[in-house]
C-alpha cells in the first residue's frame, strides 16, 4: 500500500491594531454592541469614497521586512467581488495581481516560503445561532484592516502548520501591528490541504479549510482532513476541490461549498483608490524603527548573556517579557557577573513572574523590573532561599521598600551566623538521641530529618548549607564520643 505525505499551505488573516478602519475614519475597536461601528463608507452607501489608512501600509511594510519580503514600490488595491449578506458593498477591497509584499520566508526550524502579504478589509459577521429562524448580521467588522499572509505549499504536517501560526502571532505582537488575539478573531487562518505519494513532487487536488482561530483547531482540522483524503484515495475515490469547515465539537471537517477560483471573484483595480506607493525613504525609515526580532534576540541571549537556549526561548516569547528582563538586567548593574545575573533573573521570571502574568491575564508583572533586580541580587548572594524568594516576591507585590528591607522585616534573610545556629543544632541532637544513634550506625539519610528540625525551630530563615555543615560536624562529634 502506498504511503502518503501532506502538502499544506496557509492563508493567515491578521487584524491590525489601528484606531480607524482601512478606508474610513470609523472606529476599528473590538467589542462594541452589534452595528455600532459602521459608517457610510464601510456600508457601501452610494457616493462615498474610500481613503486608505496610512497606518495600514506601515504595518504591511513592517511585517514584510520582518519576514524578508520584497516590498513593492507600487502596489494596487483591487475589488474582490462576491455576494454574501455580511458584505454590504458586494465586493471586498483587497490586493490581487500587485500585492505590497512578495517572496518572503519564515523559519520554523526549516524555511517556509511566503508567496505574498497583502492588504485587505474584513467583512462583517453572520450569526447563525442567535435566532433559530433567522441569520443576524453584525457589520462592525466591515472595513476593519487586515493583512493576509499566504505561504507556498511548503508545510508537511499539522504540527508545522501550528508552529507557523505561532511564529506569525509572535512576530505581529513583537512588531505591535496586531494583538494576535485568536479568540477575538484578530488572527485566523484558512488551510489548503492535499496529499501525494511519498517521494512524489506533483501537487494533488486541494481542499480548503476555512476560518480556524486556534492553534489546536489548526492542528486537529488539518490532521483530520489529511486522514480523510488518504481514506478516500485508498478506497479508489478522487479528491474534489472543495471548501470545508472545521466542526470542533465533532472534530471533523464538513463541506461548505465548491472551491472558488480567482476568476470567480472578478478582480479588477479599484477605480476609487490610487496605487499604494512606498518610497525608498519610507521603507528605510520603517526598517530603521523595527524592534529586535525574537529569533535575533534569542540568539543574543544565548551567545552574549550565556542563557541556556530553553531560558532564552521562554524569555523572548513575548516582547514585553523580554523588555522587562532587560530592564531588570540593567538595574542589576554592569559591575556584576552578567551571565550569573541573567540566569538569576531568568529563574525568577520563568517562575514567579510568569505565574503572576498568567494569573493577571497579562495585566502586569506584579513587581517592577528594578525591584525584581533587588530580589535577584539577594538570591545571587545566597541571602534568601528559593522558597524564601517565592514568599518575598508575593510580599513585594503589595509591600513598599526594597527587596532587602521587606526580607528583613519578614525575617526571610537567611541566617548563616554559626554562633546563632549552633545552640539550636545541639538542642535538636539532645532531643532526638534515637535518631542520632541511627546516624552513627550508618543511616546517613536521617540527616535530612535533623535539618528539618533545625529549620523549624529556628526563629528566622537559617541558611540550609550552614545548618548542614553544623549538623555534620556535631553528629561526627557525637560518634567520636561513643
Amino acid at each position: 500500500m502506498a504511503s502518503y505525505e501532506a502538502v499544506i499551505g496557509l492563508e493567515i488573516h491578521c487584524q491590525l491594531q489601528t484606531r480607524s478602519k482601512a478606508f474610513s475614519a470609523d472606529s476599528a475597536a473590538f467589542g462594541a454592541l452589534p452595528n455600532r461601528h459602521v459608517d457610510p463608507v464601510s456600508l457601501g452607501h452610494p457616493g462615498t469614497l474610500p481613503v486608505l489608512n496610512r497606518r495600514v501600509v506601515e504595518c504591511a511594510v513592517q511585517l514584510g521586512l520582518a519576514t524578508h519580503c520584497h516590498i513593492a514600490e507600487r502596489s494596487v488595491l483591487a475589488r474582490k467581488h462576491y455576494f454574501y449578506p455580511d458584505l454590504p458593498k458586494g465586493y471586498q477591497i483587497s490586493q490581487y495581481e500587485d500585492p505590497i509584499c512578495t517572496a518572503g520566508y519564515i523559519d520554523i526550524g526549516r524555511r517556509i516560503r511566503l508567496t505574498r502579504i497583502h492588504i485587505e478589509e474584513d467583512a462583517g459577521k453572520s450569526l447563525h445561532d442567535q435566532d433559530p429562524d433567522a441569520t443576524l448580521l453584525d457589520l462592525n467588522r466591515c472595513g476593519v484592516p487586515l493583512l493576509e499572509i499566504v505561504t507556498e505549499p511548503d508545510l508537511r504536517s499539522p504540527k508545522e502548520a501550528s508552529a507557523l501560526m505561532q511564529k506569525v502571532r509572535q512576530l505581529v505582537r513583537y512588531l505591535g501591528v496586531s494583538d494576535g488575539n485568536m479568540e477575538e478573531g484578530s488572527l485566523r487562518c484558512d488551510a489548503n490541504v492535499s496529499i501525494r505519494e511519498s517521494g512524489s513532487s506533483a501537487l494533488g487536488v486541494k481542499t480548503e479549510i476555512k476560518n480556524m482561530n486556534s492553534f489546536r483547531h489548526v492542528e486537529r482540522a488539518i490532521d483530520h482532513e489529511v486522514s480523510r483524503q488518504i481514506r478516500v484515495v485508498q478506497a479508489g475515490g478522487v479528491i474534489e476541490e472543495q471548501t470545508m469547515l472545521w466542526d470542533p465539537d465533532r472534530r471533523q471537517t464538513r463541506l461548505m461549498r465548491s472551491k472558488e477560483q480567482a476568476h470567480d471573484y472578478r478582480y479588477f483595480p479599484d477605480p476609487d483608490l490610487p496605487p499604494v506607493v512606498v518610497t525608498d525613504e519610507t521603507r528605510a525609515a520603517i526598517e530603521a524603527a523595527l524592534p529586535e526580532l525574537p529569533d535575533a534576540r534569542r540568539q543574543r541571549y544565548v551567545e552574549v548573556l550565556g542563557l541556556p537556549d530553553y531560558d532564552a526561548g521562554v524569555i523572548t516569547e513575548e516582547r514585553s517579557v523580554a523588555d522587562y528582563f532587560e530592564a531588570a538586567l540593567e538595574a542589576l548593574g554592569a559591575s556584576l557577573d552578567t551571565e550569573a545575573c541573567a540566569k538569576a533573573l531568568s529563574n525568577l521570571i520563568m517562575g514567579d513572574v510568569l505565574r503572576e502574568l498568567k494569573r493577571s491575564s497579562g495585566a502586569g508583572f506584579g513587581v517592577s523590573a528594578s525591584r525584581l533586580a533587588g530580589l535577584a541580587r539577594l538570591r545571587m548572594a545566597g541571602a534568601v532561599s528559593s522558597t524564601g524568594a517565592q514568599e518575598l516576591f508575593q510580599l513585594m507585590k503589595t509591600a513598599t521598600g526594597t527587596a532587602e528591607e521587606i526580607a528583613r522585616e519578614f525575617r526571610l534573610l537567611q541566617v548563616s551566623d554559626e554562633a546563632a545556629l549552633l545552640p539550636v543544632v545541639e538542642q535538636v541532637l539532645v532531643d532526638h538521641p534515637k535518631q542520632a544513634r541511627q546516624y552513627a550506625q550508618g543511616k546517613k539519610s536521617i540527616l535530612g530529618f535533623f535539618i528539618g528540625q533545625v529549620m523549624h525551630r529556628f526563629d528566622g530563615s537559617p541558611d540550609p548549607r550552614c545548618v548542614h555543615a553544623l549538623l555534620t560536624r556535631a553528629l561526627a562529634s557525637h560518634e567520636s564520643c561513643r
